[in-house]
């Protein structure tokens, strides 16, 4: 017989929203993808969302346990899930899921972030299920995490629970810089280009090798070497993303200990940072984005949402 829906897992982020069915055993029995994040709702809103993406699977289980992550539980989500502390695991986590009625008789179950609080406090959300399915699927239990992306993350787990971790806005810096600096004007002017590995590895290394003055010295450069005949404006991008992804791997490298660094999201990102470790005499395994549905499992398992082939929402 064909294998029962145990599970709605929804990965809900600033800009997409994916939409897993699993059965009792975890397994992703089928999954939608729809553009639907916390800025492009469709009419209607996050109900309207929920229905557009899930309602015939709705229909045809009754009662099937709904759990999401990512930014539908932030300040500007659907409800706003607490952060749980660091040290934090499926566990604690697990504990601190927001429920509430989304749909008529349709419960979700929104996973919090997680917070590290002190005198420089910071914050995840989404992230933290993601590691969880990296651990779930047999990642070390003590290992350091690269998180490239908008806001990157870096995280450090021991015995399976997350510490400690650090962000840093090296993807928002470079959007800005791009759309509303000086810095994107050659660039844009001239059209574009293919991707340049030799300009990106020149901001990486002027940084590496720029000694205690860091990236925000040499960003007119990106400028000054277009004007000087060093850069082709083409790829005046590569280099001002090898300055700010090397800025980022100077400053928090030291805090990574000795080993090697396990990366986490976008391929394409994943190999930019990669490449750029190499620079610092520093390796790193990729890991795919796809670990979040794998954390939703754990997570909802731990919450007792799941149990055999029965409902319980």
């Amino acid at each position: 017989m064909p294998a029962r829906p145990a599970l709605l897992a929804l990965d809900w982020g600033t800009s997409s929203l994916r939409a897993s069915l699993l059965d009792a055993a975890g397994h992703v029995l089928d999954s939608r993808h729809r553009p639907w994040g916390l800025l492009h709702l469709p009419e209607g809103g996050f109900p309207a969302a929920l229905q557009g993406i899930a309602g015939d699977w709705l229909t045809a289980t009754p009662g099937l346990p709904l759990i999401a992550s990512g930014m539908v539980g932030s300040a500007q989500g659907w409800r706003e899930a607490p952060y749980v502390p660091v040290p934090a695991d499926a566990q604690s986590v697990a504990a601190g899921l927001l429920r509430f009625e989304a749909l008529p008789d349709t419960w979700l179950h929104i996973v919090p972030g997680v917070r590290r609080n002190g005198a420089w406090p910071d914050v995840m959300r989404g992230e933290e299920t993601q590691i969880l399915g990296l651990l779930a699927r047999g990642a070390q239990t003590d290992m350091q995490l690269v998180m490239p992306g908008t806001h990157s993350k870096w995280v450090r787990v021991a015995q399976g629970r997350i510490v400690d971790f650090h962000t840093v806005m090296t993807g928002e810096l470079f959007a800005l810089l791009r759309t509303h600096s000086i810095l994107g004007r050659p660039a844009r002017e001239a059209g574009g280009g293919s991707p340049s590995d030799e300009a990106f590895d020149a901001g990486v290394l002027a940084v590496r090798d720029g000694g205690p003055s860091g990236a925000t010295a040499l960003l007119f450069s990106a400028r000054a070497r277009v004007l000087t005949g060093q850069l082709p404006a083409a790829h005046s991008l590569d280099y001002l993303s090898g300055l700010l992804i090397g800025e980022e791997l100077r400053s928090l490298l030291p805090r990574s200990g000795s080993g090697p660094l396990q990366l986490v999201g976008d391929a394409m990102l994943c190999a930019r940072y990669r490449r750029a470790l190499a620079a610092f005499g520093r390796d790193a395994q990729v890991h795919g984005e796809d670990a979040a549905t794998a954390g939703l499992w754990q997570i909802a398992r731990r919450a007792g949402l799941c149990r055999g082939e029965g409902l319980n929402a």
